[in-house]
């Protein structure tokens, strides 16, 4: 089947908006023209003076072009939006083509890709299930509280006694222990008269991800109307389908722009899979390529063994700025990153690093990424503009693929009240008392 026949749905909005980042830019030392310099690569800023930047009247003040862009995925629509409104688009149409009742799918137990499965379900009136890998929290908070105000049926799936396992046994048990349960909902939900459509981690499907593999033209699309030069675009590598799909879809439409794939934990998807999957697109939808393991660019944020693998500086944003009352949250430590990179302390776990570029982006253009994705991959993205990876002469695309409700679950606020809220001149939070 040739992708342009696959039929879809309009679960979330397309053509979302690509957006250039004058004032990222301005904050890095960078414009279209130049990469930064020794001096403005060796700190981040936080609120950078602007006002000795050109006036422009489409940018606020900047000069433009500035070489950064931001692809606002996180805008589809769909359940306060995120990229897997465009794999819903194909997987929901499937399902009804195929006389599904029910969606079903699997996560974390702060998942986005759960929060709009659940959305994309009651927006076509399917029932929605989710099984969530862990222990049901205390306290209901960021996707959680979206899940259930859309009346989503919630199964938690708690595997914490396989870590009495030897290492090399806990993934096959806690596997084989979530598949069983699965099995179990599945078989419940058919007693009744339900036909349940199982979907993935992430939606990571060749159906799923044709919703990114047609993402290609529509961002070539923006970029011939804009009259927009970039080629570099950042991604986050996750479970896979988002990178693989634009991977795919750049590949056969021979976009100008090369994809890179930011790892957004440190026990990443292996290549291996990756290649397989990006070769299992190609021939579902006929698309004519061969993909092999040294075709992929992956940056990690330390020096990795995997040779497929672009490997970053690990001392180039690690130990910049300090806590003033006009700067971001300082960076902790060159030894925090070098032994996580780019992918933090582990998945969906706080840390002070991505916590940083998020208040770098938000400090600069007023757009939030979250904790455990989207900060990452801004960090990624940042560190190799810095270290001159990618260049903004070049030009260069942020993929903002959502998550700003997991700024809100309860362990990533816990985490940053000290950071934002204990220090009352440094906040800058001032009081007057009658």
């Amino acid at each position: 089947m040739k992708i342009e026949s696959l039929p879809s749905v309009p679960a979330g909005y397309l053509n979302t908006p690509l957006e250039p980042m004058p004032r990222l830019a301005a904050a890095l030392g960078l414009t279209a023209g130049n990469t930064a310099t020794a001096e403005s690569a060796s700190d981040l800023p936080g609120r950078p003076s602007l006002a000795a930047a050109p006036d422009s009247p489409n940018t606020g003040g900047i000069a433009a072009p500035c070489g950064l862009y931001i692809k606002r995925d996180d805008l589809t629509g769909l359940a306060l939006g995120g990229n897997k409104a465009r794999k819903l688009n194909y997987i929901v149409r499937y399902a009804l083509d195929n006389g599904y009742t029910a969606l079903m799918t699997f996560g974390g137990v702060q998942t986005n890709h759960g929060r709009l499965t659940v959305a994309a379900a009651i927006r076509y009136g399917l029932k929605p299930i989710l099984v969530l890998k862990g222990k049901k929290p205390d306290e209901l908070s960021g996707n959680l509280l979206l899940d259930r105000l859309m009346g989503a049926d919630i199964y938690f799936v708690d595997t914490t006694a396989a870590d009495a396992l030897p290492p090399d046994e806990q993934a096959a048990a806690k596997q084989r222990y979530l598949d069983e349960c699965a099995a179990q909902i599945i078989a419940a939900y058919e007693a009744h008269g339900d036909k349940v459509l199982s979907v993935p981690v992430g939606g990571q499907t060749v159906i799923g991800s044709a919703g990114y593999i047609q993402a290609v033209p529509e961002i070539m699309a923006q970029m011939k109307a804009q009259n927009i030069q970039a080629k570099h675009l950042v991604v986050g590598y996750g479970s896979t389908g988002t990178f693989a799909g634009l991977w795919a879809g750049a590949k056969y439409y021979h976009a100008p722009f090369e994809v890179i794939g930011i790892p957004i934990e440190p026990d990443f998807r292996p290549v291996e899979e990756t290649v397989d999957f990006i070769n299992e697109l190609s021939e579902y939808f006929e698309m004519g390529f061969t993909c092999r393991k040294e075709d992929l660019h992956l940056e990690f944020g330390f020096d990795s063994a995997d040779g497929a693998a672009g490997n970053a500086d690990t001392s180039s944003a690690a130990s910049s700025c300090g806590r003033t009352s006009d700067t971001p949250a300082a960076i902790e430590s060159a030894a925090a990153q070098a032994s996580t990179g780019y992918g933090g302390t582990g998945y969906n776990e706080p840390d002070a690093v991505t916590e940083s570029y998020i208040e770098l982006l938000a400090r600069t253009e007023a757009i939030f990424v979250d904790p455990c994705y989207t900060g990452k991959v801004l960090h990624g993205f940042v560190d190799l503009l810095k270290r001159g990876v990618i260049r903004a002469e070049d030009g260069a695309i942020f993929m903002h693929t959502g998550g700003a409700p997991g700024l809100w679950t309860k362990e990533h606020l816990d985490h940053m009240q000290k950071r934002y809220w204990d220090d009352e001149e440094k906040d800058h939070v001032h009081i007057f008392t009658l």
